[in-house]
């Protein structure tokens, strides 16, 4: 008799931490949800353009360290995914950005790669949830 696995795929890992993301995002005010919509459809682009390192000090510049900032929230959901994932050399660090700057080439890449795959899921629950952002 075959046994039945409970373990979830990387893939569902992230989907389920996603959703919780957006589901707290959507009990945010109106303006929250749409800029955060906006943001999580962007950041890709910006990372494969500009980097991992600079996207992040972009939603820190404009997040300006307040927690109900969208840009804020972004930079939060990111960094406890990657937090939670990424096998650090140094995690002594205590911020995302700073753990970013002082990491190997390889850990970076890996780093990337991941936020890129749990922004994914974020774009997609954003897209399904939240309500699109008004043309600036």
């Amino acid at each position: 008799m075959a046994s039945v696995s409970f373990q979830q795929t990387k893939e569902q890992e992230r989907a389920k931490a996603a959703w919780a993301d957006v589901q707290a995002v959507d009990r945010k005010p109106p303006d929250v949800k749409r800029k955060y919509r906006g943001l999580v459809l962007k950041l890709p682009v910006m990372i494969l353009t500009n980097g991992l390192g600079q996207a992040l000090a972009f939603l820190k510049s404009k997040g300006k360290g307040d927690a109900n900032d969208p840009h804020e929230i972004v930079y939060a959901h990111l960094q406890n995914w990657l937090f939670r994932e990424i096998r650090w050399a140094d995690a002594n660090h205590a911020t995302l950005i700073e753990r970013i700057f002082n990491t190997t080439s390889e850990t970076y890449r890996q780093a990337t790669t991941e936020a890129l795959s749990y922004l994914h899921w974020l774009r997609r629950f954003a897209e399904a949830v939240l309500p699109e952002p008004e043309e600036e």
